[in-house]
């Protein structure tokens, strides 16, 4: 299973951790090819909504939906940490349907549970921690909050904005997290936020003084290339390399170029030509 909750908590750069690596997976080839390219976290993201199901948001993936792909993940035994999402109101209608929902996600072969938002969230993370379940805390950024933040915008611009995330991040740290995600913060902000709290903070487009950094599989191999955020960078262009292969398997289906001899079976000479036999004395 790779590194373990505690392991990972104190992963901090400042005391001479290793930066964490986490990708997002969300099936059993995509977990071969994070465990194999040595990442020590794999996210079930939510965002499986937007890249892989088709969906606009976060907001329409359901708990039956990560259950799906966490087991899908977890089948391909990585050898990496596994963090199951917890998707929009999966979490919010009361404590015990809370826990209820992280355990399926631990049974579907989570290793830990993930949740967005600060501290009106404590309630319910305390609850899945007195569960024995690992957790891990996300602020900033949370897309699942996009209509009352007035859609994807950079958070904790102004100072007393950002005073609260670093009050939120202490919270998550008090209640029990073993680290913290850092979504669409300034460079300084996730810088206050890094150092204000002894679990490690893992960033996506919050700069480089974050204790580890997060990107979407297919934003950072360049599948999904409808919207490329500021803050990815392309490690590939799979989306250009597939269309191009498909063009080709195309053209040569329809010059005959494929299949060829050797791509196809054969029977051995005497049976088929016993086969021949069949067929004209029958004609």
């Amino acid at each position: 299973m790779g590194l373990s909750a505690p392991s990972i908590a104190s992963r901090k750069v400042c005391d001479g951790g290793e930066p964490l690596v986490m990708v997002t997976a969300y099936d059993a080839p995509g977990a071969r090819i994070a465990s194999d390219a040595g990442a020590d976290l794999i996210l079930v993201g939510d965002s499986v909504a937007m890249v892989v199901l088709g969906y606009d948001d976060t907001l329409q993936v359901t708990v039956g939906d990560m259950l799906h792909h966490t087991a899908a993940v977890a089948r391909a035994k990585p050898d990496c940490h596994i963090v199951g999402d917890l998707p929009w109101m999966s979490y919010h209608v009361s404590p015990e349907e809370t826990v209820r929902n992280a355990a399926r996600l631990m049974r579907a072969g989570a290793h830990s549970v993930k949740l967005e938002g600060g501290r009106k969230r404590l309630p319910m993370i305390e609850k899945i921690i007195d569960a024995e379940i690992p957790v891990m805390g996300h602020i900033g950024l949370t897309p699942q909050s996009i209509h009352t933040m007035g859609g994807f915008r950079v958070q904790g611009t102004q100072p007393e904005h950002a005073r609260k995330l670093v009050q939120a991040a202490k919270s998550l740290e008090h209640a029990g997290c073993f680290s913290v995600v850092l979504e669409g913060v300034p460079v300084r902000v996730a810088e206050m936020v890094t150092e204000a709290i002894t679990i490690p903070t893992i960033g996506i487009g919050a700069g480089m003084h974050t204790d580890g950094q997060v990107l979407v599989y297919h934003d950072l191999l360049g599948i999904e290339d409808r919207f490329v955020p500021k803050f990815v960078r392309r490690y590939a262009d799979l989306k250009g390399q597939s269309v191009e292969a498909m063009k080709a398997f195309a053209d040569d289906v329809r010059s005959g170029a494929f299949p060829n001899h050797e791509e196809s079976y054969h029977m051995a000479t005497s049976d088929a030509e016993e086969l021949e036999g069949l067929y004209s004395s029958q004609g």
